[in-house]
């Protein structure tokens, strides 16, 4: 196997390793704090690598709205109903629905950009909601599908619309940043203005004399580094794969070897609970894999 295609699969399994370590703070770090956490550690890091690879210089003003557009709908609004759908739903389920962003990020290309949608890409949708619904199941109300253990049915239908939002809001924020992106803006500073807005937005919600944005949980050192190692392989491990493995690869075979997380999860939550996933939970997965790979390539 080609050395960019093993760099995708390092990025699937790197996001699949950020879910589940936020599921490890699951009612321990309240979802604002843990924002507040994974931005300004995302920032820090990817800020880093843009000075040192000199990628500010790529950055003209006229890109910052675009940016800040993207930062809004993909890390403000996405970031947060993406660890609200976790806390919900499980890693698993979330990591399955965020795989809507590639058939959302069509229907926008065909809406807002006047893209034409082939027999072979609307294939390619239904089988992602085909798999997505064979995997998950019928939405219930049972309790016990919290975290990890949401390996059965029943998942929270609340947890299903985090998932949807999560998965629309990121499609958003990518089809708010192609400008930019497409006019030459280094990836790494990309997401280092685009994480950085959202650090300050979060930061200034504390601000705000709400109850409810206010962190509520005692602090932990233990929690604090399960974050950040989140957000390093999320945003900074995963990322830096997943642009290496762009810098050499097709692109469609990149995106769709990187959407593997739904597979790759299903045994690290095998590993982490004993509980095998069901036959269902395997094949919904593949073929959400599936639908992507028709979408992409």
């Amino acid at each position: 196997m080609l050395i960019s295609e093993l760099f995708a699969l390092g990025a699937a399994t790197c996001i699949a390793m950020c879910g589940m370590l936020i599921n490890e703070l699951n009612g321990r770090v309240g979802l604002f704090r843990l924002a507040r956490w994974q931005m300004t550690a995302a920032v820090v890091m990817t800020g880093s690598v843009s000075l040192a690879i000199g990628g500010w210089r790529s950055l003209e003003a006229w890109h910052l709205g675009y940016l800040a557009a993207s930062s809004l709908f993909g890390i403000m609004i996405a970031s947060t109903t993406y660890f609200a759908a976790i806390y919900s739903a499980g890693a698993r389920v979330t990591a399955l629905l965020f795989s809507l962003t590639s058939p959302f990020a069509l229907l926008l290309g065909y809406l807002v950009l006047g893209e034409t949608i082939s027999l072979q890409q609307a294939a390619g949708v239904a089988l992602v909601l085909t798999g997505i619904a064979l995997a998950i199941g019928l939405p219930g109300t049972d309790r016990s599908t919290r975290g990890t253990s949401s390996l059965g049915r029943g998942v929270p239908l609340s947890g299903i619309v985090l998932g949807i939002v999560t998965a629309f809001g990121q499609a958003l924020g990518n089809l708010s940043a192609r400008p930019a992106m497409a006019d030459g803006v280094e990836p790494f500073t990309a997401m280092a203005v685009r994480s950085g807005l959202a650090a300050l937005f979060f930061l200034a919600l504390t601000l705000l004399p709400i109850r409810r944005l206010k962190s509520s949980e005692p602090f932990e050192w233990r929690a604090l580094r399960l974050a950040i190692a989140a957000s390093f392989f999320g945003t900074g491990l995963g990322m830096s794969l997943l642009m290496a493995a762009l810098e050499g690869g097709n692109v469609g075979i990149v995106s769709t070897l990187s959407s593997m997380t739904p597979v790759v999860i299903l045994p690290m939550l095998w590993l982490r609970t004993g509980i095998a996933p069901r036959p269902t939970a395997w094949l919904g997965a593949v073929l959400a894999v599936v639908g992507t790979a028709l979408i992409s390539l």
